[in-house]
């Protein structure tokens, strides 16, 4: 058990090396290498206020995702996908921006490693996703993938797992349809649905139960606000959403949506 430690230990603290990114549109594919990256006409020095990963201010080297992605228009999808298996969905609309909340890539340089995230813990590199003032553009924390690997475009989330959609007779603008959008922003990243979805991180919120078949009263609200408030263990990777990220009506239309799909159940 001691070498086991001592390895780990050894392994955290090695230092970074270079790492590379691949991005995969419908049109075009490109591998970045961290020194082309660092080296990029466009990479600039950034500052981020309260970063959501670091809780902290930060600064970074970054590259505006926008310029990494030649041809993507606002109405095409993409998936940003890291190590640990978090794939986050992102609409393509406000990753092109250019006022506002801005989309960054932030890389991360070997001479100048970043701190981990927590004790024992890597940093949030080699790639990061980050945005200056994120309040604009009301940009959740799913939108902020750390440890990236690759970038895709992909169809929508609708077109790709059919076993996540509400009962097709309700309009577009019915509530159950306004906390399926907030499910795809804010939870999808880490979790499955009726075995839909590319996360590996969180378990499925439909199969074998609906988290609201097992929660009683306001305690699945409450667990999403703070997960750590009612069932705290060291290892927990599920965040806080603040009521600043996830208002209570958008809270309410969310947990609408789950209700809704614990009586739709498909079998993966």
């Amino acid at each position: 058990m001691k070498s086991i430690l001592a390895l780990l230990a050894l392994l955290i603290g090695l230092p970074v090396s270079a790492a590379q990114l691949t991005v995969e549109l419908d049109h075009a594919s490109k591998t970045w290498q961290t020194a082309d990256l660092l080296k990029h006409p466009d990479a600039q020095t950034v500052q981020i206020v309260d970063d959501v990963s670091y809780k902290r201010n930060m600064t970074y080297r970054a590259v505006p995702l926008a310029v990494l992605l030649p041809g993507i228009t606002p109405e095409n999808h993409l998936q940003a996908v890291a190590l640990d298996g978090f794939a986050a969905e992102l609409t393509a609309a406000p990753v092109l921006q250019k006022h506002g909340a801005r989309a960054w890539l932030a890389v991360e340089d070997p001479a100048h490693p970043w701190p981990a995230l927590a004790d024992g813990k890597p940093s949030a590199g080699p790639f990061y996703l980050v945005w200056t003032d994120p309040k604009a553009g009301n940009i959740s924390p799913e939108q902020w993938p750390f440890q990236i690997s690759g970038i895709k475009q992909l169809k929508t989330v609708a077109e790709r797992f059919p076993a996540l959609l509400p009962d097709p007779k309700l309009s577009a603008n019915d509530p159950v349809n306004q906390g399926f959008a907030l499910f795809q922003k804010n939870c999808l990243a880490c979790h499955r649905l009726n075995g839909a979805g590319d996360a590996q991180v969180g378990p499925d919120l439909n199969i074998p139960y609906n988290p609201t078949e097992y929660f009683g009263g306001d305690f699945l609200k409450r667990y999403i606000r703070d997960p750590q408030s009612l069932r705290h263990w060291p290892q927990a990777k599920m965040p806080a959403f603040a009521a600043s990220v996830l208002p209570d009506s958008e809270l309410e239309l969310l947990v609408g949506y789950l209700k809704h799909m614990a009586g739709r159940k498909q079998q993966p």
